[in-house]
């Protein structure tokens, strides 16, 4: 049986990027993605929540897909076949 809203997002480009989030809680949270999977939880190694000014430290932290309401990549994405392709022609 397929999914009434066909693929998910492909998020394995912004593996081992490094992405800020803002929760439904009102939380900010960066750190690299190291993980995720179809229903978009994502897994940031290296996390950090950000409060006003102060900056705490949280580790590998894993995030339910549903509870993101944005994300922003910190790192340039590259599309590897782009990339690939330009090479070569070079």
């Amino acid at each position: 049986m397929t999914s009434k809203q066909g693929y998910g997002p492909d998020l394995t480009k912004f593996l081992d990027k490094r992405l800020c989030v803002r929760l439904n809680t009102k939380k900010k949270i960066s750190g690299v993605m190291i993980g995720c999977d179809k229903f978009m939880n994502i897994v940031l190694d290296h996390a950090h929540e950000h409060v006003g000014k102060e900056v705490r430290p949280l580790g590998t932290s894993m995030i339910r897909g549903n509870s993101i309401i944005m994300w922003e990549c910190l790192d340039k994405v590259t599309d590897i076949e782009k990339v690939k392709e330009t090479k070569k022609f070079r």
